[in-house]
């Protein structure tokens, strides 16, 4: 019989490229990570990695096994979670892990909805950015994970998860209170080929989606300024050292933002709900059901908030190109 903590080291060896990479991860020495992947390859009596002095290479045989892994490992938790639901009375356990934006106004709400009528489970929420908690989904350390993608940085979602579509955030101009734009009703991208940006850590979703709305638009933004998270990156607008470009969500109602008018749609933030396809109890999917009700209520709150599913439109020339490439990487 298989070895369930083997096939979960198995499965974060795979992903992670070396045995010591996947120790640092789960917590392992590289030693145990090495014996458990042996005591795999023993017991299956098939080879699993291509080994040399300098690296492994998984043969087809363990990405077939990391990958139906994923599955067995989600079926395993929850049977475990339903385990310790009924000795502790509490029915069962959800685990949700989103963005700092979506933890601050949509999961807090969709979790009070969600324990009206589920009044015995026992909830945890984790924080952290789409990469990563796609990660702790695909390792079975979450139930649901709310995450992101920009229209121009287009993401690939894992194989086996499902996929419900939240709602959409404009991006919205953020500009501190001295700046000759406050005033105005709307400000197109090529005006802006002159101001100096302020923007997120180099190489997120959020900076590049950035640097090819403008490159779109025939410029590359001078930016002055990173932030590592929204707060910081208002910090820096209200302090007059550059102008930002935030999804919807991310406006607070004291911030001097003016609405970017963009006829194309580009400029468009989409949140979604993963969790996994093969969960064979009801916890996820009535979670998945509380958020897209409280992104209802929230599209009817905040301006530039939808929960219509904005349809794709042809890109030019240059958006077309920047998209093929974040696809491809």
């Amino acid at each position: 019989m298989l070895n369930p903590v083997h096939l979960r080291t198995l499965a974060v060896v795979v992903r992670t490229g070396s045995f010591a990479n996947a120790a640092r991860q789960i917590g392992y020495t590289g030693s145990a990570v090495s014996q458990q992947v042996a005591a795999l390859e023993q017991s299956l009596q098939l080879e699993l990695f291509e080994r040399d002095a300098h690296s492994i290479r998984p043969t087809p045989t363990a990405t077939f096994l990391a990958e139906r892994a994923h599955d067995i490992l989600a079926a395993l938790g929850a049977l475990e979670d339903d385990v310790r639901g009924l000795n502790s009375g509490t029915l069962g356990q959800l685990r949700v892990g989103g963005f700092a934006t979506a933890n601050e106004l949509l999961v807090p709400r969709s979790l009070a909805g969600y324990l009206r009528t589920h009044p015995r489970m026992d909830i945890s929420v984790d924080d952290g950015e789409p990469e990563d908690l796609i990660m702790k989904l695909s390792d079975a350390a979450l139930d649901i994970a709310v995450v992101y993608e920009f229209h121009l940085v287009p993401q690939r979602w894992p194989a086996r998860v499902t996929v419900t579509h939240l709602l959409d955030e404009d991006l919205h101009l953020l500009v501190p209170r001295s700046h000759p734009l406050l005033h105005a009703n709307a400000v197109d991208i090529e005006d802006l080929s002159d101001e100096t940006w302020v923007s997120t850590k180099e190489g997120t979703a959020a900076d590049t989606c950035l640097a090819r709305l403008c490159a779109a638009a025939g410029f590359d933004p001078l930016i002055a300024m990173r932030g590592a998270h929204c707060d910081s990156v208002r910090g820096l607008v209200h302090a007059g050292l550059g102008i930002a470009l935030v999804p919807a969500m991310s406006v607070l109602p004291t911030d001097h933002v003016v609405p970017l008018t963009t006829p194309n749609r580009t400029a468009l933030r989409r949140v979604v709900a993963l969790h996994h396809a093969g969960q064979q109890n009801s916890r996820a999917s009535d979670a998945v059901s509380s958020l897209k009700r409280v992104a209802n209520k929230l599209a009817e709150e905040l301006p530039g908030v939808s929960t219509a599913a904005r349809p794709p439109r042809p890109l030019t020339a240059v958006e077309d190109l920047a998209s093929l490439m974040a696809v491809a990487s």
